[in-house]
């Protein structure tokens, strides 16, 4: 009997971290907990590797590296929020481990680098991604689409996005917006970060530059579109005029699935979508005056050079920040393009990387104040 994958998950605590666990408990002749990182909130889980942090997830360490690096363990599922997940997600990589991957800052902030830690690896298709399974809803879609696809048969890929709780309300004056309301998303439940990013539409600007390292996209081929229902995750265009998607209800407990089991289907991960639930789907040009994350993104990857690390730790200070109401909600994108306009550039080296990401969060929080007023 083959004996079940090693599955070590960094942010056991968090949102993406507990259902990934739930996706273990329920099969368990297929999957085992090997190790994970927890906070505060703890998991009571018995696992080879338990590490523990005081407040929030621990940072990576020794420990954390050896987890992931073990003999013995097959996939590493990176759920740690933010820039923190960079480290171990090179160490598991630099060791052979399939990465499931659902912290898109790790790809923004060094997507070249990535992808060049384990150049060689796949063999064959270009969904096999070199050994990292997208964990994204858009991105797992995707991937998905991509299954049997030659490069050069893909035109674009179509990023969907609910629109977050503020789309549909034009009249909203985003300066007054609470954090309870930027808090309230429509259709998924995640963590506060993640909710804040999805309602300044931050998260398809990171999304774009994930896809377009993961996939070997032309960022000017990668579109986003609203879709309020959440339904279709992502598309596909082919060069032949036809589009494909990947369909499903909103829980992320499928594309959890579809990264683990990959290159197998685990039965009934969720429940199946009903027909009735297709109905009145509904798709939308995003207005980029009114919400200019995805095109402040798309500048930041196409400059390179330290510009991706800045937007993304610019963004996640100035959300910090927001969230403490020390700056209103519009000063999330503010704040963003304010850092991206006074940084010099920088290079593409690990070092240089992290030398941005140090400078944008320094900038942020000398410069939040000017905003506190308004």
């Amino acid at each position: 009997m083959t004996r079940p994958i090693n599955v070590a998950v960094l942010g056991a605590t968090g949102s993406i971290g507990r259902q990934t666990l739930d996706v273990i408990d329920r099969n368990p002749g297929r999957f085992r907990l090997f190790g994970l990182t927890e906070g505060v909130r703890s998991t009571n889980r018995e696992a080879d590797y338990l590490v523990q942090g005081q407040a929030g997830e621990p940072e990576f360490d020794a420990r954390v590296e050896s987890m992931v690096t073990d003999p013995r363990c097959d996939v590493v599922v990176v759920a740690i929020p933010g820039a923190r997940a960079l480290g171990p997600t090179l160490s598991a990589l630099h060791a052979g481990k399939d990465v499931a991957l659902a912290t898109k800052e790790v790809l923004v902030m060094a997507g070249a680098l990535v992808m060049k830690a384990f150049a060689g690896r796949a063999q064959g298709a270009l969904p096999e991604i070199k050994g990292i399974r997208p964990i994204d809803s858009e991105h797992s879609a995707i991937w998905q689409c991509l299954w049997g696809e030659r490069r050069e048969n893909v035109r674009r890929l179509i990023l969907t996005a609910s629109g977050g709780p503020f789309w549909a309300h034009p009249d909203l004056d985003l300066d007054q917006v609470s954090v309870e309301q930027a808090l309230n998303h429509p259709r998924w439940s995640m963590g506060p970060k993640v909710t804040v990013d999805s309602a300044t539409l931050m998260n398809k600007g990171l999304e774009l530059i994930e896809a377009h390292h993961l996939f070997g996209i032309p960022l000017d081929a990668i579109a986003v579109c609203i879709h309020p229902q959440s339904v279709v995750h992502s598309l596909v265009e082919l060069v032949d005029g036809s589009l494909k998607a990947q369909l499903g209800r909103p829980d992320m407990r499928l594309p959890i699935a579809v990264a683990l089991a990959y290159p197998d289907r685990l039965s009934d991960a969720v429940p199946s979508t009903s027909m009735k639930e297709l109905s009145g789907l509904e798709f939308h040009d995003l207005d980029e005056g009114r919400f200019p994350s995805v095109r402040l993104a798309r500048q930041a990857a196409v400059k390179g050079n330290g510009h991706p690390a800045v937007l993304n730790a610019a963004n996640e200070e100035a959300v910090k920040a927001f969230l403490a109401r020390e700056i209103p909600f519009s000063g999330i994108v503010r704040s963003v393009e304010g850092a991206l306009g006074a940084f010099k550039g920088g290079g593409e080296s690990l070092e240089a990387i992290l030398d941005a990401d140090r400078w944008a969060r320094a900038y942020i929080r000398e410069n939040s104040g000017s905003l506190r007023a308004l």
